[in-house]
């Protein structure tokens, strides 16, 4: 097919043209999809080797002879070239800022918390949401009878060996309801001394209120090693506390007890608005935070249980160990002045914006 006298034929077509419909119509003609270009162009590759790049070098300058053709009669049928409808761009004009999120306050209190252990030599480990119930309560201790494994107070799940007609599973799985499982799960798969924190979400069916939420956010911490003592868990915690509150603050432990620790502890601080000063005299002028008691409990500790190092295969004669756990709300509660847990999970931008 002689590419020359196609070119001459559109020139003499577009010469006759008298309307912007006739001008669409010879484009599609020669450029549409089944165009007399597109179907040279088509060709190419039945061509042989030699001959394919001068053949194709000549269609793609038929292809933009057409093109300046088109363009050249357009302005002439009263209608605006491709270039002339391109909207100038001002680079001087502002452009549109599309605004950066940040890190969630629970995100960022974690992370915080994690990092001040971690200065003191603690690794962080995370563990499954969905547990056993061994790593969730037997391992920990925790007997059969307590008020937390009943499933008024725990999600249990079904296993999917139940689906599938395998008759119910020996072991139990459920929602973890405390980070303390990952304590198991290291010490059963390694050997002493190690310092660990785990962050993570927890689960239990409470009604949600302005200090209660069915989810929600825990950091588990521990040590053992040879010797490891009270004084030890205290002096981490301390460190702990003042690096989160500010150095001014007090802290004091209340005896308490925990299935998984003996002896074992409540820790509170001294409150960081009134600092005990409002906890005397009339009700109404009583600090708000504190109630008046001058105290505020951050976390519950202690020292492992000579049972769990058993469950977990470490020698309780030889070696010795502390464990804490804190809410994170708790904590970004206190430390921020916040009064209801819902404003962390509502996820309204007035609210998460002053973080």
């Amino acid at each position: 097919m002689d590419i020359s006298l196609i070119q001459a034929q559109v020139e003499s077509e577009i010469q006759n043209l008298n309307s912007l419909e006739a001008l669409e119509a010879l484009r599609v003609k020669y450029l549409g999809r089944k165009g007399l270009v597109t179907e040279l162009t088509g060709k190419i590759a039945t061509l042989p080797q030699g001959e394919r790049a001068g053949f194709g070098q000549q269609v793609n300058a038929l292809k933009s002879k057409v093109l300046s053709l088109l363009e050249e009669k357009r302005p002439t049928l009263g209608g605006q070239s491709s270039k002339a409808q391109i909207r100038p761009c001002d680079i001087g004009m502002p452009g549109i800022a599309h605004e950066l999120g940040h890190l969630h306050i629970l995100t960022q209190v974690t992370e915080e918390i994690c990092a001040i252990f971690n200065r003191m030599g603690f690794s962080v480990v995370e563990g499954p949401e969905v547990e056993t119930e061994f790593n969730n309560f037997t391992g920990l201790n925790i007997p059969l009878d307590h008020p937390s494994r009943d499933a008024f107070d725990t999600f249990y799940l079904k296993s999917p060996l139940d689906k599938l007609g395998a008759g119910k599973s020996k072991e139990k799985l459920l929602l973890r309801s405390h980070t303390s499982p990952v304590q198991i799960r290291v010490m059963s798969s390694r050997k002493p001394p190690f310092a660990v924190v785990v962050p993570g979400r927890v689960y239990r069916p409470d009604a949600v209120d302005a200090s209660h939420s069915f989810m929600f956010n825990q950091i588990e911490g521990f040590m053992v090693d040879k010797g490891i003592r009270f004084s030890d868990l205290k002096g981490v915690l301390e460190e702990f506390a003042k690096a989160v509150f500010g150095n001014d603050i007090k802290m004091r432990f209340r005896p308490h007890f925990f299935p998984f620790t003996e002896p074992s502890a409540e820790v509170d601080i001294s409150c960081i608005i009134c600092a005990g000063h409002r906890s005397q005299g009339d009700q109404q002028k009583r600090c708000s935070v504190c109630g008046g008691k001058g105290w505020l409990e951050i976390l519950g500790s202690g020292m492992i249980h000579p049972n769990v190092f058993k469950n977990v295969g470490i020698d309780p004669k030889k070696y010795t160990g502390f464990a804490f756990g804190m809410g994170v709300e708790r904590i970004a509660m206190l430390k921020y002045g916040i009064n209801d847990i819902r404003l962390f999970f509502e996820n309204d931008l007035r609210f998460l914006k002053q973080f």
